[in-house]
C-alpha cells in the first residue's frame, strides 16, 4: 500500500492527483475512492493510502482511502 497526500482536485471533472511518498504523482478518479473519503469534500494536503494499478495511460491510484 502506497502513501501520499492529495495534491490537486479537479472537482468539475471528477479526478485529481496524489503526491506519493515515492516522489511520483498519481492520477485518481472519484470512482477510485473508498467510503472513508468524500470526493466533494477533498482538499489538498489530505493524507491517503492507495494501491497502484496499471492503466492504458500509465500507473494510477486505486482503492484510495484516508490514512
Amino acid at each position: 500500500m502506497a502513501t501520499g497526500t492529495i495534491k490537486k482536485v479537479v472537482a468539475d471533472r471528477g479526478f485529481g492527483f496524489i503526491s506519493a511518498s515515492d516522489a511520483k504523482e498519481y492520477f485518481f478518479h472519484r470512482n477510485s475512492l473508498d467510503s472513508t473519503l468524500d470526493f466533494d469534500r477533498l482538499n489538498g494536503g489530505e493524507a491517503v493510502e492507495f494501491e497502484i494499478e496499471q492503466s492504458d495511460k500509465g500507473p494510477r491510484a486505486a482503492r484510495v482511502r484516508a490514512a
